[in-house]
């Protein structure tokens, strides 16, 4: 039983294809293919019931799945253990990040770790799908850590760690009544009813903090605009297409927009998913110490 037996078999599981198995592994599919039927015929078994789209794990193959996973993992960490005695940190770290994250400069954050670690490759992508999506991507292992926005502190197959949060301010048309009242008193959810609003699409930190604040007040609200990059909803308000709730970060960076406090006191979440069920890399590691030494600063 070789390595690049169960790289092969674990990356078919993990990518549901040969094809896409294949092109994370940077090798022909038949080589894939072939890597996969020389394990099944060592292990004497089907691991894998081939589909016409994607393909599924046999008893067999969910019985190996793990020692297959603790195999490789313990082959990254001799090597990473070598290459620590010659001088380095190595590896690679796939991070997801929202198009917007605001209380964390990750450009600047991600800088200063390659500066420090330059022997470690960062892959960095910018998901639409939400932190929902983002969180899903770390359990099903396609990332190694992700930023995200999770309220309630709890997702499927990961652990959050918590960074910091910022209050949620509401965002209004420049003349708007609310803008209007005096003394500068908060908001309550129930003066928006029957408001239009812009917001991210369900699955984004900020529509489930705010969905749930309407839900129980036993409110109903009506979104007509979602947009994916929370950044850009100021520029709906300012033209009128509805009001905001926010986290405070995106309020500022309009200042020519009335932002109001709510009563409710809603805050924004940020935090780093990382897998449950799985040791992380050196690389990995190290990452996520920078991460929160850096937020806590």
């Amino acid at each position: 039983m070789e390595l690049r037996q169960l790289a092969a078999f674990v990356a078919v599981v993990e990518e549901g294809t040969f094809t896409a198995a294949a092109g994370r592994l940077l090798l022909v599919q038949s080589a894939v293919s072939a890597s996969v039927q020389a394990l099944e015929r060592e292990v004497g078994a089907p691991l894998l019931a081939r589909g016409p789209r994607r393909v599924a794990l046999t008893d067999a193959g969910t019985a190996l799945l793990p020692h297959a996973r603790a195999a490789l993992d313990a082959a990254r960490d001799a090597r990473e253990a070598v290459d620590l005695v010659k001088g380095g940190l190595t590896g690679t770290v796939r991070v997801g990040t929202m198009p917007s994250v605001g209380l964390v400069d990750v450009p600047a954050l991600l800088g200063a770790f390659h500066r420090s670690h330059p022997g470690v490759a960062l892959r960095l992508s910018a998901s639409t799908s939400g932190s929902a999506g983002l969180a899903a991507a770390v359990a099903d292992r396609h990332l190694d850590l992700a930023f995200v926005s999770v309220p309630g502190g709890a997702a499927p197959g990961v652990r959050l760690l918590d960074l910091a949060s910022a209050p949620m301010d509401l965002l209004v048309p420049p003349g708007h009544d609310l803008a209007e009242r005096p003394g500068g008193r908060p908001v309550d959810l129930a003066e928006l009813a029957g408001l239009d609003f812009i917001d991210s699409p369900a699955g984004y930190g900020n529509r489930v903090v705010v969905d749930a604040a309407f839900a129980a007040a036993g409110l109903e609200r009506r979104v007509t605009v979602e947009v994916a990059d929370i950044g850009t909803v100021a520029g709906y308000v300012r033209h009128g297409l509805g009001v905001a709730v926010v986290p405070r970060f995106t309020a500022v960076a309009a200042p020519d927009l009335p932002a109001l406090a709510l009563a409710a006191g809603l805050r924004w979440p940020l935090a780093l998913a990382v897998p449950r069920d799985r040791r992380p890399s050196a690389a990995t590691a190290a990452l996520v110490r920078h991460v929160r030494e850096h937020a806590a600063r």
